[in-house]
């Protein structure tokens, strides 16, 4: 018997208030609401980052413990917190924030990334950066099986183990950038090796993210995942054989010591919105359209260092941490109970550790480096951060990890 009452949406926010002496609370409107809660943000993030100085952490880490502390692990434990101040209407324009400013850093990731150098560091580096992720990888794919079986159960097994094995293996690039530029070792044999055999270990990383992607159609037709690959690698060849002709010529009519026009800014970064929207409808995901682009952006020249002057302190500034407010929103630590889930935290924190120092530090050996930097080499290869979550976050969303 068919029923005649409708169902009601929840009307969407409106954008800003009429004040409240129109008898309006601006907390009830998306546009005031974002402000008072980037506000928030940067307000925890920095007195988290003066707190872990003396620690000597890089302010990412002040922004994933934020992160945590504003959602339900910590202030969230408190439901007229959540309600006022994060409530679930505002969370679309948080998440749209948040992955806005995420794309844009990633675009950066590809831009401190150097095709060249990675060419330069020969084999040893090379080297360095393959046993820095198939040994991870390997043990988080047997990790994954534990996984499965226990509390990832009903997930899809061979996009799944792919997900697993990149969080567990991969290496937090811009983090690491960050760790040897505060240390000033960028320069020194052991920065240059270390960010070359990241950039490599970051680059293998982003195809296999790219094709646990393309698999995570969960219940679709194969055929589905094939066009995902073939149009994915289609999109990559495109970009290879037309964006540096493009961008090279953008770069030459930028010259030395003098600003960089900002038509050119303003084209980059609609290619990089524009590449985002391309691989986002292709099903990969829109990062990955803003990594190629990134890369491929010639590093000689002006050019990139106005890209990165122009939007970096914004992105990484304003845009980043409210991506780790996000991530904190849907993390709860206390759910975290008994002997099996701790035991398979434990176990998840030291197969990402052990495989990742150690597969690093014997290959560092076998190339006849000294025990001092392939232990140093080992121990910056395990930078983790923002990328691993990611992994973890677009694994959630596809529906391949479980929540």
């Amino acid at each position: 018997m068919a029923s005649n009452e409708t169902v009601k949406c929840p009307s969407p926010m409106k954008a800003a208030s009429n004040g409240v002496f129109q008898g309006d609370n601006p907390l009830d409107y998306a546009l005031p609401l974002a402000i008072v809660q980037i506000c928030l943000v940067l307000v925890i993030n920095r007195l988290l980052a003066y707190l872990l100085r003396p620690l000597r952490q890089p302010t990412v880490i002040a922004e994933i413990v934020g992160g945590v502390l504003l959602g339900p692990s910590a202030l969230g434990r408190n439901e007229k917190y959540l309600q006022v101040l994060f409530p679930p209407k505002s969370l679309t324009v948080l998440d749209t924030l948040a992955n806005l400013g995420l794309l844009f850093f990633i675009f950066l990731v590809g831009l401190e990334l150097d095709p060249k150098s990675l060419r330069r560091t020969g084999k040893k580096a090379l080297s360095i950066a393959l046993a820095g992720i198939s040994v991870p990888f390997a043990l988080g794919i047997r990790t994954s099986f534990v996984l499965r079986a226990t509390i990832s159960q009903g997930v899809n097994q061979g996009p799944f183990l792919i997900f697993m094995g990149v969080a567990l293996s991969i290496t937090a690039f811009p983090v690491l950038a960050r760790i040897l530029a505060e240390l000033k070792l960028l320069t020194t044999d052991v920065g240059r090796m270390a960010m070359s055999a990241a950039a490599v270990n970051d680059v293998a990383a982003w195809i296999l993210l790219a094709l646990a992607i393309a698999l995570s159609g969960v219940g679709k037709s194969p055929v589905i995942s094939l066009w995902v690959l073939l149009c994915g690698t289609g999109f990559v060849l495109l970009c290879i054989f037309i964006a540096p002709r493009i961008f090279k010529w953008m770069a030459r009519r930028c010259s030395e010591g003098e600003p960089v026009d900002e038509k050119y800014v303003c084209a980059m970064l609609a290619a990089v919105l524009a590449a985002g929207f391309v691989t986002d409808t292709i099903g990969i995901h829109a990062l990955f359209g803003a990594f190629v682009l990134g890369v491929l952006v010639p590093k000689e020249g002006p050019f990139a260092g106005a890209l990165v002057e122009k939007v970096e302190d914004l992105v990484s500034g304003l845009f980043l941490p409210l991506y780790f407010v996000s991530s904190g929103l849907k993390t709860n630590v206390a759910t975290i109970q008994g002997a099996q889930s701790w035991g398979l935290l434990v176990l998840v924190i030291f197969t990402a550790c052990f495989g990742k120092i150690v597969g690093t530090i014997v290959v560092s050996l076998l190339c006849k480096l000294p025990i001092q930097e392939a232990v140093t080499l080992g121990f910056l290869m395990n930078t983790k951060g923002l990328v691993e979550l990611i992994v973890l976050n677009i694994g959630k969303d596809r529906g391949v990890s479980s929540a």
